[in-house]
C-alpha cells in the first residue's frame, strides 16, 4: 500500500470514525460511558474520558491489525463481538424496565468502586472497543483487499483502524471539554434515574440492533 493509499484511508478512518459515533451500536456505547461520569468532577472526566479514549482507539487498532492477519475471517469476529455487546445492552435494558437497575448497581457497587478510576476507563475501553460499528466496514475490506496482494502490513492496519477509533470517541471529548456539554452529559446521564423505563427501552432497542447486525447483516454491503 503507497503511501497516498495509506493517507487516504487515514483521511477516511478520521471521517468514518465521526460518522460511526452516532451509529445505533455506538450509541448505546455512548450512554453507557455517559452514565460512568456521572457525579465525576471535571478534571477526573477529563482524565478518565482521554484515558477511555486512548485505551478504544489502540484496541481497535488492535483489532485492525488482527483484521489484516486473518483476512475476511475477521468479520465473523466481529459479528460476534456485535451480538455479545447486543445481549449485554438487553440485560441492563431489561433490569431497567423491571426497576432492577438499583439492585444491579448495589450488587456490583463495590467492583464498580475498585474500577472508578483510570482503571475503569482502561476496561471500559477494551470492552466498547469490540464494537467496530458498521461504517467501518470499507476500511475493512480495503484491508482484506491490500492484504490478499500483499499491500498491506499489520502496522498499516493498525494505525488506520486506531485513527477510525479515536476518532469514535472524539464528540465525546469535545462534549466534556465544553463546558454546556458538561452540563448536557450529566442531564443525560441523570435521565437513567428519573425515566429508567426509557432508558431501559432504549438499551433494549439498541441491544436488539447490534444482535440483528450480527446474525443478519452482510457488511460487504456496507462497504
Amino acid at each position: 500500500m503507497t503511501d497516498v493509499e495509506v493517507s487516504s484511508l487515514a483521511l477516511l478512518a478520521v471521517g468514518l470514525g465521526l460518522l460511526g459515533f452516532i451509529e445505533p451500536c455506538s450509541m448505546g456505547v455512548n450512554l453507557l460511558f455517559i452514565k460512568y461520569l456521572e457525579g465525576k468532577a471535571t478534571i477526573r472526566k477529563l482524565t478518565q474520558t482521554g484515558i477511555f479514549m486512548l485505551t478504544r482507539g489502540l484496541f481497535i487498532g488492535a483489532l485492525g491489525a488482527l483484521a489484516v492477519l486473518i483476512g475476511v475471517a475477521f468479520v465473523s469476529v466481529q459479528k460476534g463481538f456485535w451480538i455479545l455487546l447486543g445481549g449485554l445492552y438487553l440485560v441492563l435494558g431489561g433490569l431497567y424496565l423491571a426497576g432492577r437497575a438499583g439492585f444491579l448497581m448495589h450488587s456490583l457497587g463495590p467492583g464498580l468502586r475498585r474500577l472508578s478510576g483510570a482503571r475503569g476507563s482502561v476496561a471500559l475501553g477494551l470492552l466498547f472497543g469490540l464494537n467496530i460499528p458498521a461504517c467501518a466496514a470499507p476500511l475493512l475490506f480495503a484491508l482484506f483487499g491490500a492484504a490478499a496482494v500483499g499491500g498491506t502490513s499489520a502496522t498499516q492496519g493498525f494505525f488506520i483502524l486506531a485513527l477510525f477509533g479515536l476518532a469514535l470517541s472524539v464528540p465525546l471529548a469535545l462534549a466534556v471539554l465544553w463546558a454546556p456539554g458538561r452540563g448536557l452529559l450529566d442531564r443525560l446521564a441523570g435521565l437513567s434515574s428519573r425515566i429508567p423505563r426509557v432508558t431501559g427501552a432504549v438499551l433494549i432497542a439498541f441491544g436488539l440492533w447490534s444482535i440483528y447486525f450480527g446474525l443478519f447483516v452482510n457488511l460487504e454491503d456496507w462497504a
